[in-house]
């Protein structure tokens, strides 16, 4: 008898915990996945990283962002917008001779960086504008831009403003 009055209370414990068990293990196959899909997330923005950023000071109108993107990703990134909150658009663009005269000209496709490439951006040559300038931007200010990739991610850049008065393109929307 005395068997017999353990083995009912131990199955008594089994079958209450099992509903226990099997939410316990629900729950740990969803948080494995929200993980996994937190990983592949950060990992997108790990993969472009810009360096040597920095932005031209600038009082009014508009300004550029600078610096060099790297993917450092098996596949390849394509920047297609931005935004920033010192700047009612943001827009990228490449220069281009015409007729012995540089034009900026917006790039509509965007950048393109190859997997484990990179692409300069450099006055003179392809940059991203920050157009319709809400304030001015002073030398040593810090300005922060989101772009935003072709599969919906975004990747925040600070960079830092300075004074810079070379390549006067003209821009031809």
């Amino acid at each position: 008898m005395a068997i017999r009055r353990m083995h009912r209370p131990a199955v008594a414990l089994i079958a209450a915990a099992a509903p226990l068990l099997i939410l316990t293990g629900c729950s740990s196959s969803s948080d494995n996945s929200t993980s996994s899909s937190a990983s592949a997330s950060q990992e997108q923005k790990s993969a472009l990283v810009i360096t040597d950023q920095w932005v031209k000071a600038s009082d009014e109108h508009m300004t550029a962002l600078f610096g060099t993107l790297s993917n450092n990703s098996d596949s390849e990134i394509r920047i297609v917008s931005g935004s920033t909150p010192v700047a009612g658009e943001v827009q990228l663009h490449e220069t281009v001779s015409e007729g012995g005269v540089n034009v900026m000209k917006e790039k509509k496709d965007g950048y393109v960086i190859p997997a484990h490439g990179s692409l300069t951006l450099k006055p003179g040559g392809d940059h991203i504008m920050l157009m319709d300038q809400k304030e001015p931007i002073a030398a040593g200010q810090e300005v922060t831009v989101e772009l935003r990739m072709s599969d919906g991610s975004t990747v925040p850049v600070t960079a830092t403003a300075r004074d810079f008065a070379g390549n006067q393109e003209n821009y031809q929307p």
